[in-house]
């Protein structure tokens, strides 16, 4: 039997500038997703998700070596229901043979099974996980194969593959990926909230490609404020770094901050988080904030060293 694992990921800083060439900071979290293979006779890949709770959300069985797909099941509130699941997996298989001809040609077949660690639906990096899994079993760049299937920066594929929080520059060839010790004295005072609902990031991404246009001069200040968002040693000037990264994001997608659309009483400071208007979003604060987005309907508040490695 092989077994791999790869974290899940959050982007602190960057978020859509990362796509063409900001620096931004990402960390990896605590949890993330397995996938574990052995080997059957039957010439086969059978092919099972399960949530983190040990539901089973996808079942898909391929017959090898020619990838077809023979059958599949699904969860049933499944966005796209199991045709879509389970072609998008057959996709992702297709083209991890094209980098690597030999994987899964043979007569030989397989039981595989992945295993999430967190809620799917957080945002945490259920596919860059499962790409980073499939690449490190069948020994291809895992860069490569998510640009050939879901596209996007690649910072994710780089929280994967590391256990420390890491710069991230995306340029033409191979990431620059520098490991960094990111460990603010008052992490105690930082937390993530969930806002209730999964967003679709390639929907977000191609917002910003349409209203972006020319962006040297926010890429530069972005980067900086990533350098500077490492470096703050106080919570007040932290707070003052993630309101400007909020301000020049809002103007390039020409949507509100979160803080100005949802949380505008709140006394600490909110940022979002990746795609805007979903999954996780950043808050300074202190023991009241939970209760403080409790009593506004987001329930999960998670502080900053319960949830990043």
């Amino acid at each position: 039997m092989k077994e791999f694992y790869s974290n899940g990921k959050l982007l602190l800083t960057g978020e859509y500038f990362v796509l063409d060439g900001a620096k931004s900071l990402a960390v990896p979290t605590k949890c993330g997703q397995d996938l574990t293979i052995e080997s059957i006779n039957e010439p086969q890949l059978i092919w099972n998700s399960f949530t983190n709770e040990g539901e089973c959300w996808l079942e898909a069985i391929f017959d090898l070596p020619k990838l077809r797909l023979f059958s599949a099941t699904f969860e049933a509130e499944e966005d796209g229901g199991n045709d879509t699941l389970a072609e998008k997996l057959k996709d992702i298989l297709v083209e991890t043979r094209k980098l690597n001809p030999s994987f899964l040609n043979s007569e030989k077949g397989f039981s595989v099974k992945t295993n999430l660690t967190f809620p799917k639906n957080w945002g945490l990096g259920t596919s860059s996980t499962l790409i980073n899994n499939i690449s490190n079993w069948s020994e291809v760049n895992p860069y490569k194969l998510l640009q050939n299937t879901f596209g996007g920066s690649g910072y994710d594929i780089a929280c994967a593959e590391n256990d420390t929080p890491i710069l991230y520059t995306k340029n033409s060839v191979e990431p620059l990926v520098e490991k960094i010790d990111f460990n603010p004295t008052f992490k105690d005072q930082l937390y993530f909230v969930y806002l209730n609902k999964k967003q679709n990031s390639r929907e977000g991404i191609q917002r910003f490609k349409a209203l972006k246009g020319n962006l040297t001069t926010e890429i530069t200040q972005i980067s900086k404020l990533t350098d500077e968002f490492v470096k703050c040693t106080n919570l007040t000037d932290f707070e003052k770094v993630m309101k400007v990264h909020e301000q020049i994001v809002s103007k390039t997608i020409q949507l509100k901050t979160v803080q100005e659309e949802l949380f505008s009483d709140y006394f600490g400071q909110t940022k979002s988080l990746g795609a805007w208007g979903g999954d996780f979003i950043f808050a300074t604060g202190n023991e009241n904030t939970p209760n403080y987005f409790n009593k506004k309907g987001f329930h999960t508040v998670i502080p900053y060293q319960d949830l990043i490695l």
